[in-house]
């Protein structure tokens, strides 16, 4: 699986990893399995594509898509983020269309935070100490 990805309860966050070449589909299908569970809503998120090698979308509407697949699943009464680590240019780009796109749409809860480095992003997200 491209996207794999595990629920910290204890910390209220999902830490979800990219691994080889990862796919629109890949991405929509983490969002609808993911953030459609009642018992992750308002957690924050860690998206890490250190491990992505290639990314195989079709095209920035795509992307446009998912910013607006997102915002709708997002809880109303609370307010969390989503950090995303991306080292490579492409996977870079591609975060900070999103973080725009989402932060555009009205209905977006998530402050959404682009890094490259783990580090940062655990910094953006207030996590210390090491993921379980």
């Amino acid at each position: 699986m491209p996207i794999a990805y595990r629920i910290v309860h204890e910390r209220r966050l999902v830490v979800a990893r990219g691994h080889g070449t990862l796919t629109d589909q890949d991405v929509f299908a983490y969002q609808t399995d993911v953030w459609s569970r009642a018992d992750v809503a308002g957690y924050d998120e860690l998206v890490d594509m250190t491990q992505v090698e290639d990314i195989a979308v079709p095209s920035t509407e795509r992307v446009r898509e998912l910013a607006r697949l997102s915002a709708e699943m997002d809880i109303r009464s609370t307010t969390s983020k989503l950090a995303i680590v991306a080292p490579a240019e492409f996977a870079f780009g591609l975060g900070r269309l999103y973080e725009i796109l989402r932060g555009l749409d009205d209905r977006s809860t998530k402050k959404v935070g682009v890094f490259r480095s783990l580090d940062e992003a655990l910094a953006f997200l207030d996590v210390s100490g090491p993921l379980p």
